[in-house]
């Protein structure tokens, strides 16, 4: 699902500034890599420059990986307070739209790049990284496999009472994932503006609706 730009044959020598700063002089370097980085790219189209800016749920989460420790417990948790608070509800309550379009979100990769034009509908690319489909033969694994995401819920009406704490949770890791885990690696497709309102609900259908080929 994430869209990112192409590095184009940035030196291996300055990458590595990143990856081996510690102390004072990990921050200049860290700066020196930034510069380099953002010297290398060059809006084009609709792709701008805002994917090269860190915020700090970012810039925190890459100095512990860099580190190879993970957060401590005081950070991690202002991070997901901070990722929750973003979440919007659908406008009009209503969770689920259309599994068959979801699926065609699901399947595309297209959208926020310098080939795409403003009208190209943004795709989720959720094969990237995820297992949903028994019968797709094509899909990541970066992320967990969500076939019988539902079903495995005892998700079997997504509009009951019972089922609206998997409902809203979903609705909201797909918003934001920072909300539920501080660094995840899945794009914020609501909350960066990746999918629309609706493109969300389609997605969402694809997920719980019972006769999704999610949930067979």
């Amino acid at each position: 699902m994430k869209k990112i730009f192409a590095i184009a044959l940035l030196p291996l020598a300055v990458l590595a500034l990143g990856a081996c700063s510690t102390g004072a002089a990990g921050t200049d370097h860290d700066q020196a890599h930034a510069r380099v980085v953002s010297a290398s790219f060059q809006p084009n189209g609709i792709a701008t420059l805002e994917y090269l800016r860190q915020d700090d749920a970012n810039r925190l989460c890459s100095a512990a990986d860099v580190a190879g420790k993970p957060l401590d417990e005081k950070t991690a948790k202002a991070i997901e307070e901070a990722a929750l608070k973003t979440i919007k509800m659908p406008s009009d309550g209503k969770f689920l739209g259309d599994w068959k379009e979801g699926e065609k979100i699901a399947q595309s990769g297209r959208g926020l790049t310098w080939t795409d034009d403003a009208k190209t509908v943004n795709g989720g690319n959720c094969y990237n990284c995820h297992q949903m489909d028994k019968k797709e033969i094509s899909f990541g694994n970066l992320g967990p496999s969500l076939y019988n995401y539902g079903k495995l819920r005892g998700v079997t009406d997504p509009t009951s009472a019972a089922a609206k704490p998997i409902v809203e949770y979903t609705w909201g890791k797909l918003w934001n994932s920072r909300a539920y885990n501080a660094c995840s690696q899945m794009p914020r497709a609501g909350h960066k503006g990746i999918l629309s309102e609706q493109n969300l609900k389609d997605v969402m259908a694809l997920l719980l609706d019972p006769k999704s080929p999610v949930n067979q």
